[in-house]
């Protein structure tokens, strides 16, 4: 066996334990391997039973921290929850006499270490006009577009709307909770009245489907996956010839929330829009408008003397 695959049976023991006793998917064992073979190969000839009894808790740190730095959050995230299943596993079946798991660090991630990067009012408006509406496609992806840019919902939100969520008597749109958020009911504005009636009438295929939108080919079925949804908006996003970090649903969503902000909306109507439950949630956008920081900012105290 060549030295690189020393540790395939360790894997393998691993991954069956994964399954039966964890009872992991088979996405999370296929992930789990990718992962912990890049540890397996990094201790090289110490990858057997008995190299790994003579492992220490500060080699193990020294691996995750040497790592961390030169991965991305969601990476990082992985190789944490691997190592710490498989020193779980090692010790369940004696290979490991302490818990190791306890000695990969945890790295902390705050939710306001980064400002928000979104689509401003002119780049929304450029993504908007770059889209063929003559197309059937263009007339699902343009709807698709204007609610997210008006309303400022989540993707998952779009794919879920139905049919009946749609009032156009009382010119309401109804956006179920998502994430633990909650339900919102909003005016049905023109410009997206129109653009919904545009795809429906025009566009949207013949279907028992409740959902709105469905995919342009058949079978005709609703967006499987939020991922559907993403590589849409990724696309039209490039269309537009527009560069920002990130090409997702939620960059409207950035956007909108920023926009509300600039207009001097208070925290509380912000929040009521997103469907966010809490207002510590809609806080997260507050670190991009500075001016509206400095308008809110208290005087410093005059001393008192008595």
């Amino acid at each position: 066996m060549p030295q690189s695959e020393i540790f395939a049976p360790l894997l393998d023991a691993y991954l069956e334990w994964m399954q039966h006793y964890q009872h992991a998917a088979a996405g999370t064992c296929e992930l789990r391997a990718q992962y912990l073979t890049v540890f397996l190969r990094y201790l090289g000839p110490q990858a057997t039973l008995q190299g790994l009894a003579k492992l220490s808790p500060e080699s193990i740190e020294a691996f995750f921290l040497a790592y961390a730095q030169k991965v991305g959050k969601a990476a990082r995230r992985s190789m944490q929850s691997t190592l710490r299943t498989f020193f779980r596993f090692c010790l369940h079946r004696g290979y490991v006499r302490e818990p190791l798991d306890l000695a990969v660090p945890t790295l902390r991630a705050y939710k306001l270490a980064s400002v928000p990067r979104g689509l401003t009012e002119a780049q929304a408006r450029q993504v908007l006009q770059g889209i063929d509406r003559k197309t059937t496609v263009g007339r699902r992806d343009y709807a698709i577009v204007q609610l997210l840019h008006t309303y400022g919902v989540r993707g998952g939100q779009v794919r879920a709307l139905r049919l009946e969520q749609i009032d156009w008597a009382q010119n309401r749109i109804f956006f179920a909770a998502s994430k633990g958020g909650k339900d919102s009911c909003l005016p049905l504005t023109v410009e997206v009245g129109e653009s919904l009636l545009n795809y429906l009438q025009n566009a949207r295929p013949s279907s028992s489907n409740p959902q709105v939108f469905l995919t342009s080919r058949a079978p005709y079925h609703p967006l499987p996956r939020s991922s559907s949804l993403s590589v849409i908006i990724e696309r039209r996003i490039r269309a537009a010839s527009i560069e920002i970090p990130s090409k997702g649903a939620h960059a409207f969503r950035h956007g909108f929330a920023t926009r509300m902000l600039a207009q001097g909306e208070p925290f509380k109507a912000i929040a009521d829009v997103l469907g966010h439950r809490h207002l510590g949630t809609t806080f997260i956008y507050t670190k991009v408008d500075f001016n509206a920081l400095k308008q809110v900012a208290l005087e410093w105290p005059q001393e008192v003397t008595r």
